[in-house]
């Protein structure tokens, strides 16, 4: 039971008490969530990531899961997501074309394999799919990415209604979908209002159903509050999402979190948030994606401390990160592996629960 202020040495033995037991199979229950996302002072933060790496480590050992991405359609996207540059809602710099050819796909993939980046994901700017001929195309994109065996297809093509595209989709290869939730559903109105948050729980429903794992996570430091963040991580645990990404917000010129956002999320914040995480969704991959270059600096290595096993390399859709290289020397650093096998996930499923305690 969790109530009321504690000393430090009680702070570090509840932090312990939940470290072993998530390690034997147990779930942190929705209280005992709350109060790690509550936690203020940064000795109490810093014994939470010794048990999240503690954590990490039971579960994935040494090994680190790299994946990039490929904008394989940018800009002009309906949809009014308040965080987006390639909104077509919104004046701003990103660019736009339409979908790309197999080649340039194929050439990234190719770029990937060479820096041992397990999986590339397609991306599209666009509501979403339905079945016609942008759908035939994508299957035909995904098909040529599984034939070159370089990377594991992946894709991130918006909201999904009919579950026979999903069926589509898993034939054509696709392993693995990325569709994030971004905040919890109390918050989800302020981030966007052109589709639901239950339009997106329903597209990772497809997937599931059709045999395809997913990637879902969300934004940090939008403006919602440790509650949602706490929501966010439960929702994802109860949906058995296969990989975490989590995304912190690196404000775009244009876009109205650039202006909406008066104080960016801390560094020890977006830490403490990983561990959390990791303690919550034990055996999914925790992965650290767009924002960290800019709002980590020269904390971005503790992630791996704070319980991240997963990364995304390169440059993200709109905005720069680190060298990949620099990127691999960290983690030569770190005594950590990026070998992993690109069609797994992890050496165990996650559990999916039906209510939270």
């Amino acid at each position: 039971m969790i109530a009321g202020t504690v000393d430090a040495k009680s702070v570090r033995e509840t932090l312990a008490g939940f470290g072993d037991k998530v390690i034997s199979g147990e779930q942190i229950t929705r209280e005992e969530a709350a109060w790690l996302f509550g936690l203020e002072k940064t000795a109490d933060i810093f014994d939470l990531l010794a048990v999240a790496n503690r954590v990490r480590e039971h579960f994935k050992g040494n090994k680190v899961h790299l994946c990039s991405i490929v904008n394989v359609k940018a800009g002009g996207c309906s949809e009014n997501c308040r965080f987006c540059a390639q909104s077509a809602a919104y004046p701003t710099e990103s660019p736009r074309y339409g979908l790309v050819d197999i080649p340039p796909v194929l050439e990234a993939a190719s770029e990937a394999q060479a820096n041992g980046v397990t999986a590339l994901g397609l991306v599209a700017a666009w509501k979403g799919l339905e079945e016609g001929p942008i759908l035939d195309s994508i299957c035909e994109r995904l098909d040529e990415l599984k034939k070159a065996g370089k990377a594991r297809p992946d894709a991130s093509l918006g909201i999904i209604k009919n579950p026979r595209v999903a069926e589509k989709l898993k034939s054509a290869g696709l392993e693995c979908y990325n569709h994030n939730l971004e905040s919890s559903s109390r918050y989800y109105d302020k981030v966007c209002t052109t589709h639901t948050y239950d339009d997106r729980v329903q597209t990772i429903k497809h997937l599931k159903k059709a045999g395809i794992k997913i990637c879902s996570g969300g934004i940090l430091g939008m403006g919602e509050t440790r509650e949602d963040r706490c929501e966010l991580a439960l929702a994802l645990r109860d949906l058995g999402v296969n990989i975490v990404p989590i995304n912190i917000l690196n404000p775009i010129a244009g876009t109205p979190m650039a202006t909406e956002v008066k104080d960016p999320i801390q560094p020890m914040e977006v830490l403490k948030t990983i561990a959390c995480f990791r303690l919550i969704l034990p055996r999914q991959e925790i992965m650290v994606a767009g924002g960290r270059t800019v709002n980590l600096r020269d904390l971005q290595s503790m992630i791996f401390m704070a319980g991240a096993s997963a990364l995304m390399v390169g440059n993200y859709l709109t905005t720069l990160n680190q060298t990949v290289e620099k990127d691999l020397q960290m983690l030569r650093d770190l005594g950590l592996d990026p070998k992993w096998d690109k069609h797994g996930f992890s050496d165990q499923e996650p559990q999916t629960m039906t209510t939270v305690g």
